[in-house]
């Protein structure tokens, strides 16, 4: 039986293979959601992934993990630097939680240098393009038989 797992995504990711390929790639949306759930069956993960640009989406399915006890690997995407809410919504959870960018935010503008989500993540997993969503599930992996 496959674990249920939260892949959850803030704004503007579903734009992703539009949005900066510079910054962000080239892989679509729809090309990330397919690397998660194929690399989720592998672990023996039954990945559900999300994406929204409203914070209090974001923030309820949190407490859905937390009420749950679901694991979660999210990208807040700009939530990440000043949403009091969501890192207070992050901080109740009860499995694992691993945030995760695929750009580098020390290696952008200096307003992207803060997490607010990073002191009530299990961890963080940044600057690997598409690839650090697959980092952030084979930790959770880990994190889970641990």
């Amino acid at each position: 039986m496959s674990r249920p797992v939260l892949v959850l995504n803030g704004p503007n990711l579903g734009r992703l293979g539009s949005r900066e390929p510079d910054v962000y790639g080239a892989t679509s949306y729809a090309g990330l959601v397919e690397s998660c759930r194929s690399l989720g069956e592998e672990l023996g993960f039954d990945v559900e992934v999300r994406e929204t640009n409203d914070e209090g989406e974001l923030i309820r399915w949190l407490h859905e993990a937390a009420d749950g006890k679901i694991p979660v690997v999210i990208n807040p995407g700009a939530f990440t630097h000043y949403s009091y809410g969501m890192r207070d919504a992050a901080a109740q959870r009860t499995a694992p939680l691993i945030e995760v960018h695929i750009s580098n935010p020390y290696a952008r503008e200096e307003f992207r240098h803060t997490s607010v989500i990073a002191a009530v993540a299990t961890g963080t997993v940044a600057g690997f393009g598409i690839g650090s969503y697959r980092l952030a599930l084979r930790a959770l992996a880990d994190e889970i038989s641990a």
